[in-house]
């Protein structure tokens, strides 16, 4: 009898409890409810002033059904798991349409980032129809979603019932706006629609009857691509300040233009993103940059003061630079960025850890600027995944200056190894602590707190989270502990693996920011510098001083052009551009060499080499004609054929003269040996060897003249031609 009794006294004691767990639950999660209605209920008149004004704005009436076709909108461009859940649904006997973004994106012909689902069925049907074949689960508080997995894919399905809660005021405006007909499907797309965000993201496309619906004017916004929201932009950023972020996304990826309603809000209201959730900052924050559009998202941010609240530290080094609209030639942070978007679109993601490298790897690097044979060499090291070929293919870029100012310094090229490895391991620990700031206040306050900074920025806030600042960490963890042992363990291959990076694999992370930071500098290279002497150099002491450097092609040039349509650096030196100079260089060489072989007397073997050598010279500038300038291909090769004959032509000529003039020294050397009688004979047949050479060398100054100006050995005709006319003038003189 004591057992029941303890039982019945336990159950009783553990319902009280629960009652108990309960009602303080209830408590703690209306709580803060209670405490912000008053404002509302104290600014409702406003409200309500404000959503009947709107009315006339919004024009429901002018809603408007159009063909998807003519718009070049089809059911093949929709995802197949997309398709998937919408027949399903459709086979089950609900509504289904797609709604949002990724109508927008279709109708401008872009990839959507992803494909939302909307429905009649609740959500929990949902969940039970998709639970036999897929896995759906059914996530969110204050606006819940079903997820459907399907082979990779996540398909976001919401629910025409499912709304936020809005205040009385919002909910009798909306339908004081609903178009009065009988059509019942009319009614909750329209309804639904008034409750988005911007007009151009409240449009409707159902796929089975190939059909957009526009209740809010979004295909007018679209056309003149301007960004509207579609209730006033001060109540709906005061309802939802992440909106602001959402809109500065939009304007940025689609190169969208802001109302004035819309500058006027954000101004005003701009302070309520620090109140945002830092999840939710986090999301916003990564649609913006790891989907292509990260240098103008900055810029919007900068520009109205948000940047400040979300990178206090970066904002303050765009304050110092004091950045205009089109300037982003030597700034560093913006530049980075600009190549990173290059890499990046809606279909190609980025994993977050890139940009938080990025952002921790340009802090660094202010407050302790590098020089740029370091700089070249960390980001070479990693997009090359070892150090040794790194530090090879680093020290060939660092001989050009780079102008990044004040983060990178002049370039010493004529660092060891050692020193080199030495400064990227700082610059590797650099920046890992500075991924700390990102990550941590109290790190944050440490850096704010440096001379570097002597307008202190206004925000300690943090939202990058400590997992993904770790596994930035990581990628910098190896190069900073032995960077000469460095090894990625990526394959060898220039494509970037997008699935990879999507899943921010780090060896794979680590190569693009590499890549990344590899394509800013060379974007900044501003001259020759040294190795353009070196080549001028190489060039003199190959006895080639009357050749103009010229023609040859610039090295920055050559550098710019090593880069793919992708914009990849390629880190092989010898491109066509420098194969064709090498053959220029090497056909100077030869040629003098002919030359040189010529005038030394066997006349024979000279004549026969000039032959041979004229033919391999023929070959290589019809050639590199045909590869420099396709078009003059046979124009040049014609041109070059008839230098050679006239070029030709005169050595015979001057190597005849040579013949007659060894007779003359001959003679003239057997003079001493012979009578006196002969004396007189022999004079005569100088003067008229004279007369000959005298000849000869008119005829070889006027040929000459006809000769390319640009001849390589000119200087050595007109040696030969002075040395004639002094034998000249010594038979004349008797």
């Amino acid at each position: 009898m004591a057992v029941p009794f303890r039982m019945n006294h336990n159950k009783h004691g553990m319902l009280v409890r629960l009652k108990i767990f309960v009602n303080s639950q209830n408590f703690h999660s209306h709580a803060p409810k209670p405490a912000k209605q008053p404002k509302q209920d104290s600014q409702s008149p406003k409200e309500e002033l404000d959503y009947s004004i709107c009315g006339d704005r919004i024009g429901i009436s002018e809603w408007s059904t159009l063909d998807a076709e003519k718009l070049g909108v089809t059911s093949s461009m929709i995802s197949h798991s997309s398709m998937f859940v919408l027949k399903l649904l459709r086979r089950k006997g609900f509504e289904s349409y797609l709604v949002g973004g990724c109508v927008r994106d279709l109708i401008l012909n872009r990839t959507p980032k992803d494909f939302d689902v909307i429905t009649t069925a609740k959500l929990m049907q949902v969940k039970n129809h998709f639970r036999r074949s897929v896995h759906a689960q059914i996530v969110g508080r204050r606006f819940p979603i079903c997820l459907v997995h399907i082979k990779g894919a996540v398909v976001e399905v919401t629910s025409f019932e499912t709304v936020a809660r809005t205040s009385n005021a919002k909910e009798q405006f909306l339908y004081s706006q609903l178009p009065k007909c009988s059509n019942k499907k009319d009614l909750f797309r329209c309804k639904n629609s008034l409750r988005r965000d911007f007009t151009i993201n409240s449009l409707f496309y159902d796929p089975f009857a190939n059909k957009i619906y526009d209740y809010t004017n979004g295909m007018a916004d679209l056309r003149t691509l301007k960004l509207e929201t579609v209730i006033p932009a001060q109540l709906s950023f005061k309802e939802d300040p992440g909106r602001i972020l959402r809109g500065f996304r939009l304007a940025a990826r689609l190169g969208l233009s802001l109302s004035r309603e819309i500058e006027a809000a954000i101004w005003a209201y701009s302070s309520l993103v620090m109140n945002l959730d830092k999840n939710k900052i986090m999301i916003e924050l990564n649609y913006m940059i790891s989907y292509g559009a990260a240098e103008p998202s900055l810029r919007l941010l900068w520009k109205f003061k948000l940047l400040k609240f979300l990178l206090p530290l970066h904002a303050a080094y765009l304050d110092e630079q004091a950045i205009e609209e089109d300037d982003r030639a030597s700034n560093l942070l913006l530049k980075l960025f600009f190549h990173l978007d290059k890499l990046l679109a809606c279909d190609r993601p980025c994993d977050c850890t890139l940009w938080i490298g990025l952002l921790a790897f340009h802090l660094a690097l202010v407050n302790d600027p590098q020089d740029a044979v370091v700089v070249w060499t960390f980001a070479s090291v990693l997009h090359h995944g070892e150090w040794k070929e790194g530090v090879k293919f680093a020290k060939e870029q660092a001989r050009m200056s780079v102008n990044f100012v004040p983060e990178i310094r002049k370039s010493n090229i004529y660092k060891s190894d050692d020193e080199i490895a030495i400064a990227v391991t700082k610059l590797a620990s650099l920046v890992m602590h500075s991924i700390h700031a990102l990550v941590d206040k109290s790190s944050l306050r440490h850096f704010m707190c440096k001379p570097r900074y002597p307008s202190s920025p206004q925000s300690d806030m943090v939202f990058v989270s400590g997992k993904a600042g770790k596994r930035a960490h990581t990628i910098f963890q190896m190069l900073a502990n032995d960077g000469i042992f460095y090894k990625s363990g990526r394959k060898k291959n220039l494509k970037i693996n997008y699935d990879m990076l999507g899943k921010g694999e780090l060896s794979e992370t680590g190569f693009v920011l590499g890549k990344i930071v590899l394509e800013t500098m060379s974007s900044g290279i501003i001259g020759d510098g040294e190795d353009s002497e070196a080549g001028q150099c190489h060039l003199k002491t190959k006895g080639t001083e009357e050749i103009d450097p010229s023609p040859h092609p610039d090295l920055v040039n050559h550098q710019v052009a090593s880069m793919d349509g992708e914009g990849q650096l390629l880190s092989i030196p010898n491109s066509e551009c420098g194969k064709g100079e090498n053959k220029k260089r090497k056909l100077v060489e030869d040629s003098c060499i002919a030359r040189k072989k010529m005038g030394s007397g066997n006349h024979e073997l000279s004549e026969e080499f000039e032959r041979k050598e004229n033919k391999k010279e023929q070959q290589k500038l019809v050639k590199l004609s045909q590869k420099v300038d396709p078009s003059m291909a046979k124009y040049s090769a014609e041109k070059n054929i008839y230098h050679r004959k006239q070029l030709i032509n005169n050595r015979k000529k001057i190597t005849s003269a040579n013949k007659c003039l060894d007779q003359a020294m001959q003679m003239k050397t057997d003079e001493h040996s012979t009578c006196t009688a002969s004396q007189s004979a022999e004079s005569d047949n100088h003067q008229v060897i004279a007369h000959n050479l005298d000849m000869d060398a008119k005829t070889t100054d006027n040929n000459n003249l006809d000769v390319d100006a640009k001849t390589p050995n000119e200087s050595d005709f007109k040696k030969k031609k002075n040395m004639r006319l002094s034998m000249i003038k010594l038979f004349q003189v008797k």
